[in-house]
């Protein structure tokens, strides 16, 4: 141990240059889990006018076949977690790849709206499966000096799977009128998902699978090497000796989640899944256009500040990647959580009181995204990804992002009716929200920066 109490594994001397190119390459493949992640969820909104004028769709199945992924979603982060633990992350990966693919191809040549709508839910049991297993793997393969930025680069691939669909779809629309575009165009656009699965799934064989798996279903000598590649022969045997003492002090039992300190480790990461979602930031997202042209934009002029929302979004994803291991989860979360809160704050008066101009309330609308970005987004996966013992780390989770998911249903629900219903207001009741976070994070936020997986897991035990 060193003065300030971090393993010397850890330290910048312990890993070569190339070894840390092994681990980001490897980091990147898993991260396609999060783009693919990022894609299907934002393919629908190119291709839903299309679709209802296709089935014909009334009001509530249009929402049914928006939807339909999110339901998928949950279970999909259900037992993604049971299943990576009992086969491995790699596998489950990689079956999540499997189903990318298969709605991918489904949701472009469905008989009727039905086949539409399961095959939706398929590609959402994917998303829930990723959404949770590229984190969670990524976390598990890296030194801890740079898991932070490692992780990050999941959130930053989520983004950018949205921006990639959203050319997309302009690309496919472009290729004809509204008739063709009814017929043809929204399938071409659920079936372009299918290359980047393929992708997902053929890199996956090149990749390892995860060294503190591997150490705790008894394959000592694939985590050994697997971790001399990521830090030389000294920093795998003194991280493969620490996973192992690890190991020894957990049960692995379901119930271990609701022992004192391992329940309080599940209340951070499902509370901080929670409070990703219902701050607002899908709402904001989702629900954009809607909210500049409330504010006197033109649908053209709401259009092009919706795509100045995603690369804000994703140019501070860059920014948290960058920081996270140098200022710490924790001062990064309350950052983002106070400049949420302010930004909806304002952004809330502007809409009720009409008395700013739209470029005020693109302004209010970006500060609160770079907010999000710098932290809410990218560090929460970090962190729900890192302080859970390593026997029940990928139940744990399960559970941390079915709460995630339950949040985001929720609101994409609730939020058109609060909206209808408060008006400018709703925005101060998520402002609120934000200042909810700031206090949890404040009182019961642990820092982990810096910290190797196994000295997280045993400060709960």
């Amino acid at each position: 141990m060193t003065e300030n109490g971090m393993n010397t594994v850890n330290q910048p001397s312990a890993i070569s240059q190339g070894s840390l190119s092994y681990v980001a390459v490897v980091a990147a493949v898993a991260a396609l889990g999060g783009l693919l992640f990022g894609y299907d969820t934002a393919v629908i909104s190119g291709a839903i006018g299309f679709l209802r004028t296709r089935f014909e769709l009334n009001s509530m199945m249009t929402g049914w076949a928006a939807s339909a992924a999110l339901v998928g979603c949950i279970f999909g982060a259900m037992f993604a977690g049971t299943l990576s633990d009992r086969f491995g992350r790699k596998r489950v990966m990689m079956l999540a790849g499997g189903m990318f693919f298969i709605s991918a191809m489904w949701s472009a040549m469905p008989y009727q709206l039905f086949d539409f709508i399961i095959a939706r839910i398929v590609g959402g049991l994917g998303v829930g499966a990723a959404s949770m297993l590229s984190p969670l793997y990524i976390a598990e393969i890296s030194p801890a000096r740079i898991r932070g930025r490692l992780v990050s680069l999941n959130q930053f691939a989520i983004i950018g799977g949205m921006l990639v669909v959203y050319f997309v779809n302009t690309m496919i629309a472009r290729q004809g009128g509204e008739a063709w575009n009814v017929e043809y165009g929204w399938r071409w656009m659920f079936g372009s998902e299918a290359v980047p699965a393929i992708l997902f799934f053929g890199l996956l064989f090149l990749v390892p699978e995860s060294p503190r798996w591997l150490t705790e279903a008894g394959k000592e000598k694939k985590a050994r090497n697997i971790l001399t590649k990521v830090g030389g022969s000294e920093h795998a045997e003194a991280e493969l000796k620490e996973i192992k003492d690890t190991i020894a002090m957990e049960s692995g039992s379901i119930w271990d989640l609701f022992k004192p300190g391992i329940r309080m480790a599940l209340i951070i990461g499902a509370g901080l899944a929670i409070l990703q979602q219902i701050t607002g930031i899908n709402i904001v997202l989702y629900y954009a256009p809607e909210i500049f042209k409330n504010a006197g934009l033109t649908a053209e002029s709401a259009l092009s500040d919706t795509v100045i929302v995603g690369i804000v979004n994703l140019t501070f994803t860059v920014v948290a990647i960058a920081v996270v291991d140098k200022l710490g989860r924790k001062p990064l979360l309350l950052i983002a959580s106070a400049g949420m809160g302010i930004s909806l704050l304002l952004l809330g008066r502007a809409i009720r009181m009409e008395q700013f101009e739209g470029p005020w309330v693109l302004l209010f609308v970006l500060t609160y995204v770079a907010s999000f970005a710098v932290a809410m987004g990218p560090v929460v996966w970090v962190v729900i990804s890192e302080i859970f013992p390593t026997k029940i780390r990928g139940r744990a989770m399960s559970v941390a992002t079915v709460c995630l998911w339950t949040a985001c249903f929720l609101v994409s629900v609730f939020f058109p009716y609060m909206l209808e219903t408060f008006k400018g207001s709703v925005f101060w009741i998520y402002a609120g929200v934000c200042g909810a976070a700031f206090l949890f994070v404040l009182f019961f936020v642990p820092e982990t920066k810096g910290k190797s997986l196994e000295e997280i897991a045993k400060s709960w035990l």
